[in-house]
């Protein structure tokens, strides 16, 4: 069940190398909140300072017993213990709450900042991936990442001061000991190095397999009724336990890796101890070191263990998560390839609020549409596979233009490249004469009404589903536009009327109903241009005769484009123009095209006369 699309994702993965500049970009997000940062930055250091200064403690009231101190010796320490208790809990509320905060708002910015590039990439980067692969990065890649920019500082900067901060203690002491315990510290270098490649390898191929999980997961959810009907659930089962015995392995291979690698570590900061009490033992034997030197250099050495392992794992967790910042930042990074050009996009930020109120669009041309042309357009999706050649065609403002021919001939191109979803390969589109291009984006797609073969409702009521594409439309003018299409009669009949919820993708309603709903939704938009594609296909005969009824008020004085099958749709077109190869091969209304006795006659008395 794993689609192309994720077998192209992965090769882009696996492509990319890992380099810190990801994760400069990533960081660039915590800087949104630098405050909360540097807080969580500081109450780390002074967290791991309190940690080494505790160390003294021990160290100094042994002294103090060993020589037969004061009683007022023994106090300083009790009050210096105290005081140092208070300022750590101080601390570790301080990071968790910083944390907290880092965390949360960076998982914000993130999902929030990936959900509007998603907004703005055009229909051929979806082409490419699929839904689970683009779930997985605003989810568990984007969680991922949080909590490590988030806890991660803190691992970061508490262990690093420890280390400094016991170092400092222990080379002021006694740097010659102090050397031997520090000598472990290469060691673990080298070994987390040595780890490096082999678990980002493996996170990788984690990371991937659980886009291709979610992908498989989101395919059965939506196709279970095509399933069912097949009873292609045994099938489905076995193609699933394949991905998941894939993920179990990779799984077993990482815990593989952290469960040498760990003890390994951990063995690591033991041997520091142990250098501690043999060498310095040996050095309090003989009087070169003080008995509560001696512990406190324990006590160091005890402390270098924790953080040294709590770095470890924050770069074997680092190297693991590099995966999912590369996909992120490659989401966030990719341009769209259809967007305003730099010339519009200042047009745009130069013109005056008033410009509509003088009939002028955004980007300071006149805001109206009353012709559209194709002029030697050309198109491809892949290299050397053109679907559009040399296509010309120029449709004038009230005009219906009517799209037949085979599968494949390229009718929904025409309709895609119109709407400005994709641009011409090569070949100029014209709005009023002026290339589309440079107009704004936001501008043309504003001014469309699209209803589709299979409409897609969103998760609420009827009338916010109607209003979807004008949310400052009054009641009033939600029901006209239902009326309009003549939906309202059913909407009235259900026992909430517009206030009815639909359901996750209109699943309460039937495709007829949907459909009415997709009609009303364009109708209340009031789009200069209409495009219809199939969109009576899915509904039956009745359903489509109440869809006719407001059809020809609704494409009134708008230019309009018809891509069907079934005659009713599209014989009062003003022109139909057949389709195949990328080509008009015949251009005509329906008494003309018939009279011609083409290749339209050869379509009408085969599938339409049947339909009939």
């Amino acid at each position: 069940m794993a689609t192309q699309a994720i077998q192209s994702a992965r090769q882009e993965e696996i492509a990319q190398t890992t380099n810190w500049e990801v994760w400069y970009k990533i960081f660039l997000k915590v800087m949104a909140h630098r405050r909360a940062y540097f807080l969580l930055a500081g109450c780390s250091v002074a967290l791991a300072v309190t940690d080494a200064l505790l160390t003294l403690v021990l160290g100094g009231i042994v002294n103090v017993l060993k020589s037969e101190g004061t009683t007022g010796q023994l106090i300083f320490w009790i009050v210096y213990y105290s005081s140092l208790t208070i300022i750590f809990c101080a601390c570790v509320a301080g990071f968790i709450h910083f944390a907290g905060k880092v965390w949360t708002h960076v998982a914000y910015d993130i999902r929030r900042d990936g959900f509007a590039k998603l907004q703005d990439l055009s229909f051929a980067y979806y082409d490419r991936r699929s839904t689970g692969w683009l779930i997985t990065r605003l989810t568990s890649d984007c969680t991922r990442l949080s909590r490590i920019l988030a806890w991660g500082t803190l691992d970061l900067f508490w262990g690093t001061s420890l280390l400094i901060g016991c170092s400092v203690i222990m080379l002021v002491l006694n740097w010659r000991l102090a050397l031997w315990v520090l000598s472990v510290l290469p060691v673990l270098g080298w070994l987390s190095m040595f780890f490096r490649k082999r678990m980002l390898g493996v996170s990788r191929e984690m990371r991937r397999c659980n886009s291709k999980i979610t992908a498989s997961f989101n395919e059965s959810i939506v196709g279970v009724r095509t399933t069912k009907t097949l009873v292609r659930e045994e099938g489905n089962l076995e193609e699933f336990e394949t991905l998941t015995a894939e993920m179990r392995t990779l799984s077993i291979r990482n815990a593989i890796y952290s469960a040498v690698y760990w003890p390994m570590a951990t063995t690591l900061g033991a041997i520091a101890v142990g250098i501690a009490l043999w060498v310095g033992g040996a050095k309090v034997l003989i009087g070169g070191l003080e008995l509560g030197d001696l512990v406190v250099f324990l006590n160091c050495a005890g402390h270098l263990a924790f953080p040294v392992q709590q770095l470890a794992r924050l770069m074997a967790n680092v190297q693991a998560a590099t995966a999912a910042a590369e996909r992120v930042v490659d989401l966030l990074e990719t341009e769209p390839e259809v967007m305003d050009s730099a010339e519009v996009v200042a047009a745009i930020a130069n013109n005056h609020p008033e410009t509509s109120a003088n009939g002028l669009a955004e980007d300071g041309l006149p805001d109206k549409i009353e012709s559209i042309e194709f002029r030697d357009v050309c198109f491809w999706y892949e290299q050397d596979r053109p679907v559009l050649e040399s296509f010309n065609l120029k449709v004038q403002s009230g005009q219906t233009i009517a799209l037949v021919g085979p599968t494949g001939g390229g009718k929904s191109t025409i309709v895609n490249l119109l709407c400005r979803f994709y641009e011409p390969t090569a070949g100029e589109i014209l709005v009023d004469g002026v290339e589309y291009r440079q107009r704004g984006l936001t501008w043309l797609q504003s001014n469309l009404g699209i209803v589709l073969q299979t409409p897609h409702l969103f998760s609420g009521t009827i009338r916010e589903n109607i209003r979807f594409g004008r949310l400052d439309a009054t009641d009033q003018e939600v029901e006209a536009a239902a009326k309009l299409v003549s939906a309202h009669e059913f909407v009235m009949d259900l026992n909430d009327g517009y206030d009815t919820q639909v359901g996750e993708g209109g699943g309460r309603l039937s495709t007829g109903q949907k459909q009415l709903i997709s009609f009303a939704r364009a109708v209340l938009a009031d789009p200069k241009i209409f495009v219809m594609d199939e969109a009576t296909s899915s509904v039956d005969t009745e359903t489509e005769q109440v869809i006719q009824m407001g059809i020809g008020t609704v494409l009134k004085g708008r230019i309009s484009f018809v891509i069907a099958h079934r005659l009713s749709t599209i014989r009062s077109a003003d022109r139909i123009l057949v389709i195949d190869a990328g080509r008009i091969i015949e251009d005509g209304d329906h008494q003309s095209l018939i009279a011609r006795r083409g290749r339209y006659h050869e379509l009408y008395t085969t599938q339409f006369v049947r339909e009939q």
